[in-house]
């Protein structure tokens, strides 16, 4: 019964990643590391469970693991610089080859009835082209880098055209000129580029390895763009499998798109785990922050009464009616996660009379334990002294000592001002507390 318990409540907290993602547009990277791998069915399974919920699919493809596996068979050197490899014409040929291999495999697996698989009698249609226009790099620092090249045009107009059909768009890291001329390309530089020109939803980028920080060892859960480019000046010697996707993820979010997630290819399971979870398993790279304390709209509203009623049900805050809260909805302050009002407080204020009252302060029980409630609060009692307000009340039954910590005062119903006094229940018997404004 347990596990149905929780099978239930995991499929009614996804439902909400569900319906945000339906026809949005995803660009989703892997290297080749990932194609080689034992497990990479199991990825293929989930792209196609994605296309399945509606989600619009472009897969990027890497090579570089099959280029240097058919080099080294071939007893020809392997060339990089500043880890950029030197693409001379036997290097390109290798390219050509792998790409054309990679995709003719990603293509078999997402065909018609995978079977014994999560998506058996799934009719899957996959397209690939010439989608992206390449220029060469030229000669950096005296170095030629030969056939290697750079994007400069996506065809987002025919990518959109199979979209639109269902069909999952794969693209390899090869890129062709108006001259006919053909070049290898970086993985990461055509998703980004593609995501770009797509103004794809979100970019993920599946790495060889989670994002930590460098010095503690701790996964980072998210970040803004000016954070994670602060992160690559203080550990410039960070290893190049996680550094050239946060470089990848940076320009990502400074060229318009919101989301960008870096997640470990290696945990099975992991994209699902990002997408339809509220705190997802990779790290979140986003250009505005991920979590943000804002003042409510009245779009707010039905995220704050879902908010509220546990607490309510637990008579820990007194009922409030969609109407009251749609009346009072300038007083609100939320904390809203990826979507997900996670936390509200409410600042009644009066300003002729000089006091206010703090009401309606909770946060959502997976949130819990992280100073959220001290964060509404602190910004209830700056927004008090910005209204030049002399005094703060709070009525409370189950949360006086919370408030008694923060510097609160018992008082009694008689010393309440008349506006607050003719609002209080008698029937709840809440705990009068005042605060003088600071």
């Amino acid at each position: 019964m347990a596990l149905q318990n929780a099978f239930v409540s995991w499929f009614r907290n996804s439902s909400p990643y569900i319906h945000a993602h339906r026809n949005k547009t995803f660009v989703i990277s892997f290297g080749g590391e990932a194609v080689l791998a034992a497990d990479f069915d199991h990825h293929v399974h989930d792209f196609a469970l994605l296309n399945s919920l509606g989600i619009r699919l472009v897969l990027v493809h890497g090579i570089r693991p099959h280029i240097d596996q058919r080099l080294n068979t071939l007893n020809h050197p392997v060339l990089f610089h500043n880890n950029l490899r030197i693409t001379d014409t036997l290097a390109l040929q290798c390219a050509k080859e792998a790409a054309g291999l990679v995709r003719v495999e990603i293509e078999a697996l997402l065909s018609m009835g995978l079977a014994n698989s999560p998506m058996a009698g799934y009719e899957l249609k996959v397209a690939s082209g010439n989608f992206v226009t390449a220029k060469p790099i030229g000669v950096i620092d005296g170095i030629d880098y030969c056939h290697t090249g750079e994007v400069r045009r996506v065809d987002s107009a025919a990518i959109h055209q199979q979209l639109e059909q269902n069909t999952i768009v794969v693209i390899s890291p090869i890129g062709y000129s108006p001259s006919g001329e053909i070049f290898n390309l970086s993985g990461e530089q055509v998703a980004t580029e593609v995501a770009i020109a797509l103004k794809a939803e979100k970019l993920i980028l599946l790495t060889e390895k989670s994002c930590s920080n460098p010095s503690s060892g701790e996964p980072i859960k998210q970040m803004t763009a000016d954070e994670a480019h602060k992160l690559l000046q203080q550990y410039p010697d960070m290893a190049e499998l996680i550094r050239l996707p946060i470089k990848a993820a940076i320009h990502g979010c400074q060229a318009g798109i919101n989301r960008v997630h870096l997640i470990d290819r290696t945990q099975d399971g992991a994209l699902l785990l990002e997408l339809f979870t509220h705190d997802g398993i990779g790290t979140l790279i986003s250009s505005t922050p991920f979590e943000e304390l804002r003042t409510a709209t009245l779009n707010d509203i039905g995220g704050i009464l879902e908010l509220i009623k546990p607490l309510e049900q637990q008579g820990i805050l007194a009922k409030r009616s969609r109407e009251k809260i749609e009346m009072e909805i300038n007083d609100y302050i939320i904390i809203e996660r990826d979507g997900l009002i996670i936390g509200c407080t409410a600042l009644h204020a009066n300003p002729h009379e000089q006091f206010g009252a703090i009401a309606c302060l909770a946060v959502h029980a997976d949130y819990q334990g992280a100073a959220r409630g001290q964060r509404l609060f602190d910004y209830a009692c700056l927004t008090a002294k910005k209204l030049k307000l002399q005094t703060l009340f709070v009525l409370s039954t189950q949360t006086t000592h919370w408030f008694i910590e923060r510097g609160f005062v018992l008082s009694d119903v008689n010393n309440l001002p008349e506006p607050l006094k003719k609002l209080y229940n008698p029937q709840r018997n809440s705990k009068v507390l005042y605060k003088t404004v600071e």
